[in-house]
């Protein structure tokens, strides 16, 4: 699956229009909000808590049109808590977001 970091700037210039500092500013915290729902991740013990940062970053990427970051944490939803391919996956997603 490939990760489209231009994706990210796309949907913040469609929201912002051309104003730098805010696409910044937005980028920088949906970068700060995925990193945080992957670190709740990582640490997850049980099904719950798994499912709900899975949500939560599967929101996070339906609010800004990342279809394929979504649908690696639908997947991530469905896995057993701690599942160390998708959450390698999800960490190369996202590293890859933070590139563009």
């Amino acid at each position: 699956m490939s990760y489209d970091p231009g994706a990210l700037n796309a949907a913040l210039a469609a929201a912002v229009g051309e104003d730098r500092q805010l696409i910044d500013d937005l980028r920088t915290a949906f970068m700060e909000s995925a990193e945080r729902q992957l670190d709740l991740l990582a640490r997850a013990r049980c099904d719950a808590n798994w499912q709900l940062a899975a949500w939560r970053l599967k929101g996070l990427a339906a609010s800004f049109g990342l279809t394929s970051l979504m649908v690696m944490a639908d997947e991530a939803a469905d896995a057993a808590p701690g599942d160390p391919r998708i959450l390698r996956l999800l960490r190369a997603a996202i590293s890859d977001l933070a590139q563009g």
